[in-house]
C-alpha cells in the first residue's frame, strides 16, 4: 500500500519541510560572522535551553511532576488537562526498584495486566476496563511492537486516562501509556548501576549525559541484564542502548535526535490453566512448556524532533520517528486439562474435561489430571513510520488568551505474521510436569499461515485552551482520521479470508472546563471520544472486515489541589466511559454492533511531600464495569468484562529519618477479577507488600528493595484464552542495587 497523492498528503509534506526552510532562510538572512564577531556567536542567545534537572542533592527527587507531555500535544501543566493523569518520574522507579515497563506501572491504581496469548505477546495492559494493547505510545508515536518494554531509556512514564483518540487517533478507549525517553541535560552526569537480586538476577545500566559545546549535548543509555525468576524454567537475557543529541541549529531553532535499539532473549510466561473455576493449586512454580521455548526480540526505533520559533509565542514543531520490530517466538502452554487411558499419557490418550468452557469442574483428584500443551509460534515484523507537523501558538484576543495547537500527522504501519504449527506435543501430569526439550519430545513443527498486512494514516486536528479571565479555562478540540487497512492471508480457512481491506473515516472531539479560583485548587468538567476500527491491530476475525468502528465516549468531573506549598498533589474524579456498538458475534462468522460496555468510575490519587522528608506516591481507583447488551450466541450480556477488579489501591512511601539513610514500604490491593469472559473462571483478590531501605552518598546509593514481603500467593496478570490462565506473581524476593556517580 503506498500513500496516495490527494492534497490532505501533499500539504503534509508541504508542512514537514517548513521547519528546514525557515531555517535556510534564517541562515540566509544572518550575516557572516567576522572573527571579531566569534566571540558573540557563543554568547548565551546561541546556548542550548536550560533545563532543569531534579535529584541532585540526596533526598531532592520529587515524586510530583507538575508538568507532563500528554493532555496537550506538548508539556502541559497537570492541573490544565481535564483529565485524570499519573507520571511516574525516575525517582518513583528508582525507589521501587522498577526495571520494566509493568513494574513502573504497579502501583497506579486503575492499570491491570494481560498475559501473553496465541496473538499478542509482550506488555499487554488493561487501563479503566478496557485493553490497552495498541495505546503504549513512545515520546508521543505509538508503540504497537509486541515486546517486553524496559525503563532503562526512560525519564518517566505517563498515564493519561479516559478515551483519547482527538490527541491520539484510532484507540485509547480506557486511555493511553506514554514513555518519555531520557534526552540531553544541562547538568553533565556519568552513573553506573548494578543490581543483584534473588533468583539468579543480574543487571547493570548506564547513563551518560554530557554537553559538547554551548550548541550541543549528547546522552547514552545502556543497559544488560540476565534475569530467572521464582517461577521454574523462566529466563530472560536482554540488552539495550539509548543515545540521544541535541543542536541548536540556530538562536531560533532546535533538534533531538534519539534511538533506541533493544534485544530481549527471553520466555513467555503463560501460568497455570484453571480449575474447577480458579487457577490450578498446584506449586506456582509449575512450568508448562518446553524448556527451549523462547521470545527472541529485536526493536529499533529512531526519531527526531524539530523545534523552530516563528515569532515570540509562535513555534512551529515537526516530529519523525520510524520504528521496526522483529519478534521470533517459539512458546508452549496448558492448552487443556483432562484425564487419559494410556500410561504412559499420550496425546492419542488424553481426554479433555468436557467441562473446560466452565472452569474445569471436576472431583477428580490433582494426581489424575494431565495437561494438553498447545503451541504458539510464530514470526513477526512490523514496521512503523510516522511524521507528526503541529503548530503552537499563544495569543490572546480581547480578554481571551488561547493556547492553539494545530497540526496534521501521517504514517503508514506495516505487519507480517508467518504462523508455525507443532506437532507431538508432550503431555504432562497436572502437579508434577516433567521438564523437558521439544527435541528430546519429538516435536515436529509445519510452516502455516502468513498474514501480511499495511495500514496509512491521515488526520489533521486542532485544540484551544482558552482562558477566561483569572480563574476559568476551556478547553476544546476536533481531529479527523483517515485509516485505510488491508490484510493478505496465505493459507485462506473460514477465519481467514485471502484479503480484507478497510477505510475509516472518524471525527473525535474533546472538550473541558476548568475552573481555578486559586493557584492551587482545580475544578473540571470533561468529555471525550475514541474509536476502535476492527483492523485496528491489522488482524482480522471472519465478519468483521466491513463493520464501522467501535465508538466509545467518557464523561469525567474531577478536582486537584496542590497542596502544602505545592509540594502535595490530590486528585479526585468520578467518570463513565461507554462502548456504545461493541462488535457482537450473533452466529458463525458474522458479527454486528449491538453490544454496548459501560464501565463507571471514581479515582483518587496522591503524589508528592507530606514533609521534606516524607513522600507518598499512589491512590484508589473503583470500577463498576458491566456488559449491558451482547448477542445470545456472545453470552456476556450481563457480566464483567475480564481483568476488570471493582477495587484497586496502592500506596508506596519513603521516609528519610538521616541525611543518609531512607526507609520505605508500599501495598498493593487488587480485589478479585475475572479471568473468562462467561465470568467461570476467576481470582481472588490479594494485597502485596514490598519494602525498601537505601543508604545515600553523595557520590554513590546503596540500596535494597524487598518484594512480597508476607509470601502471598497472588495472580500478575490473566488471559481468557485457552479455558483461562492465570499467571503467578514473584514469589518473597530482594533486590540489592548500587548506584556508583562518577
Amino acid at each position: 500500500m503506498q500513500f496516495r497523492r490527494n492534497p490532505f498528503a501533499i500539504a503534509m509534506l508541504m508542512l514537514s519541510s517548513l521547519p528546514l526552510g525557515a531555517m535556510a532562510q534564517e541562515a540566509a538572512a544572518t550575516p557572516a560572522a567576522s572573527a571579531s564577531d566569534a566571540p558573540q556567536a557563543q554568547g548565551p542567545a546561541s546556548r542550548l535551553s536550560e533545563v532543569n534537572v531534579k535529584g541532585t542533592g540526596i533526598g531532592d527527587d520529587d515524586y510530583k511532576p507538575d508538568v507532563s507531555t500528554v493532555g496537550g500535544k506538548g508539556p502541559t501543566a497537570i492541573r490544565d488537562i481535564p483529565q485524570q493523569v499519573t507520571v511516574i518520574d525516575r525517582a518513583v522507579m528508582q525507589a521501587q526498584g522498577a526495571t520494566s515497563i509493568q513494574d513502573a506501572l504497579r502501583y497506579v491504581p486503575g492499570i491491570t495486566f494481560t498475559a501473553a496469548e496465541g496473538g499478542t505477546i509482550g506488555n499487554n495492559i488493561n487501563l479503566r476496563g478496557f485493553s490497552a494493547r495498541t495505546d503504549i505510545y513512545l515520546d508521543g508515536f505509538r508503540d504497537r511492537g509486541q515486546y517486553y518494554r524496559d525503563v532503562f531509556s526512560l525519564e518517566s512514564v505517563e498515564v493519561l486516562q479516559g478515551p483519547s483518540s482527538m490527541l491520539f487517533g484510532r484507540g485509547s478507549t480506557g486511555g493511553i501509556i506514554n514513555q518519555v525517553s531520557k534526552t540531553p541535560t544541562r547538568t553533565p552526569h556519568d552513573e553506573l548501576s548494578a543490581q543483584i537480586g534473588t533468583s539468579n538476577q543480574y543487571r547493570v545500566t548506564g547513563d551518560f549525559d554530557h554537553t559538547l559545546s554551548p550548541d550541543a549535548a549528547f546522552r547514552v543509555a545502556a543497559m544488560a541484564q540476565t534475569l530467572h525468576s521464582t517461577r521454574d524454567v523462566m529466563h530472560n537475557q536482554d540488552y539495550g542502548l539509548a543515545p540521544s543529541l541535541t543542536l541548536r541549529l540556530s538562536p531560533k531553532t532546535e533538534l533531538t535526535l534519539t534511538g533506541l535499539a533493544e534485544h530481549n532473549h527471553d520466555m513467555a510466561d503463560y501460568g497455570l490453566p484453571p480449575l474447577n473455576g480458579k487457577p490450578a493449586p498446584v506449586p506456582r512454580r509449575n512450568f508448562y512448556g518446553l524448556t527451549d521455548d523462547f521470545t527472541t526480540q529485536d526493536v529499533q526505533v529512531a526519531g527526531a524532533r524539530l523545534k523552530y520559533e516563528i515569532l515570540p509565542g509562535l513555534t512551529l514543531r515537526n516530529q519523525l520517528q520510524y520504528s521496526r520490530y522483529r519478534i521470533n517466538a517459539h512458546e508452549t502452554a496448558a492448552n487443556s486439562v483432562g484425564t487419559c487411558t494410556t500410561n504412559p499419557c499420550t496425546n492419542a490418550g488424553f481426554v479433555v474435561l468436557p467441562t473446560k468452557t466452565t472452569g474445569n469442574t471436576t472431583n477428580l483428584p490433582l494426581d489424575q489430571l494431565y495437561i494438553q500443551l498447545g503451541s504458539h509460534a510464530r514470526d513477526i515484523r512490523d514496521t512503523s513510520a510516522f511524521n507528526q507537523t503541529d503548530i503552537l501558538w499563544n495569543i490572546e484576543t480581547g480578554p481571551l488568551k488561547h493556547e492553539l495547537v494545530a497540526g496534521a500527522e501521517v504514517g503508514r504501519d506495516t505487519y507480517s505474521n508467518q504462523s508455525i504449527t507443532f506437532n507431538n506435543l508432550p503431555v504432562l501430569t497436572l502437579v508434577n510436569p516433567v521438564y523437558q526439550s521439544g527435541a528430546s519430545a519429538g516435536v515436529t513443527s509445519t510452516p502455516g499461515n502468513r498474514a501480511s498486512s499495511s495500514a496509512v494514516t491521515e488526520a489533521a486536528y486542532a485544540n484551544d485552551t482558552m482562558s477566561i479571565g483569572r480563574h476559568w479555562k476551556v478547553v476544546g478540540g476536533v481531529r479527523w482520521d483517515r485509516y485505510d487497512a488491508e490484510l493478505d492471508n496465505t493459507v485462506t480457512s473460514t477465519r481467514a479470508l485471502p484479503h480484507v481491506e478497510q477505510t475509516v473515516y472518524y471525527d473525535s472531539v474533546r472538550g473541558g472546563v476548568l475552573y481555578q479560583p486559586t493557584d492551587t485548587q482545580t475544578y473540571y468538567a470533561s468529555y471525550g471520544t475514541s474509536f476502535n476500527p476492527s483492523l485496528e491491530q491489522l488482524t482480522v476475525t471472519v465478519g468483521q472486515q466491513n463493520l464501522p468502528p467501535e465508538k466509545n465516549r467518557s464523561y469525567e468531573v474531577g478536582s486537584k489541589w496542590d497542596l502544602l506549598d505545592s509540594n502535595l498533589s490530590l486528585t479526585s474524579a468520578l467518570f463513565q466511559v461507554q462502548k456504545t456498538n461493541a462488535r457482537s458475534q450473533v452466529e458463525t462468522g458474522v458479527y454486528e454492533l449491538d453490544g454496548k460496555v459501560r464501565v463507571n468510575g471514581a479515582a483518587l490519587n496522591a503524589a508528592g511531600r507530606l514533609t521534606k522528608k516524607w513522600q507518598v506516591f499512589g491512590g484508589y481507583t473503583w470500577l463498576d464495569a458491566k456488559v449491558l447488551d451482547a448477542s445470545g450466541i456472545d453470552g456476556t450480556a450481563g457480566r464483567t468484562p475480564t481483568n476488570v477488579p471493582r477495587n484497586n489501591a496502592t500506596l508506596w512511601t519513603t521516609y528519610l529519618p538521616t541525611h543518609d539513610w531512607e526507609g520505605g514500604t508500599g501495598l498493593v490491593y487488587t480485589s478479585s477479577r475475572y479471568v473468562t469472559a462467561n465470568n467461570a473462571v476467576s481470582v481472588d483478590g490479594y494485597v502485596r507488600w514490598d519494602a525498601t531501605v537505601a543508604y545515600h552518598q553523595k557520590q554513590y546509593d546503596v540500596r535494597l528493595n524487598l518484594f512480597n514481603l508476607t509470601n502471598k500467593r497472588y495472580y500478575d496478570s490473566v488471559i481468557q484464552s485457552d479455558g483461562g490462565r492465570s499467571v503467578p506473581g514473584a514469589t518473597r524476593s530482594a533486590l540489592v542495587s548500587f548506584i556508583y556517580r562518577l
